[in-house]
């Protein structure tokens, strides 16, 4: 599958927003950072799929409290409570995005330096767990 390129731009905007994210965390929750990182997710998850299937998403029925917490999040990282912030945005970001960890467990698996990673045993459980279980194909 070919990405146009719109949707390269989103690649980088995400891949930068979660870096920012990361680095807004490792640098003792500074809100700086982490709002930079959330505004370059949002974007980048809008440039890949499109600003109305963005908006249908985080707007379906089922997807409302993920949705609720992960603009909460968001509010009180802007609001200099980062700390809170990240905890209630992580918890969105399960409701929102946590039907596709088994999805992601299950291309990390294939991968040649993660895969035996993964697969080791304590290691495994564990995966198995946040990923949820997955029917054999």
């Amino acid at each position: 599958m070919w990405l146009s390129d719109t949707q390269k731009i989103g690649v980088g905007l995400t891949g930068f927003g979660v870096f920012f994210m990361i680095l807004g965390i490792l640098m003792f929750f500074d809100p700086g950072f982490i709002a930079i990182g959330n505004i370059l997710f949002l974007s980048g998850l809008c440039a890949i799929i499109g600003v109305f299937k963005t908006a249908q998403f985080f707007m379906r029925k089922e997807k409302l409290r993920g949705t609720a917490a992960f603009l909460g999040g968001i509010a009180l990282v802007l609001v200099k409570w980062p700390m809170i912030g990240i905890i209630v945005e992580g918890f969105g970001f399960m409701n929102l995005f946590g039907d596709f960890f088994p999805v992601v467990v299950g291309f990390l698996r294939k991968l040649p330096f993660i895969g035996p990673v993964l697969s080791l045993p304590g290691i495994a459980q564990l995966v198995d767990v946040v990923a949820g279980k997955q029917l054999p194909v």
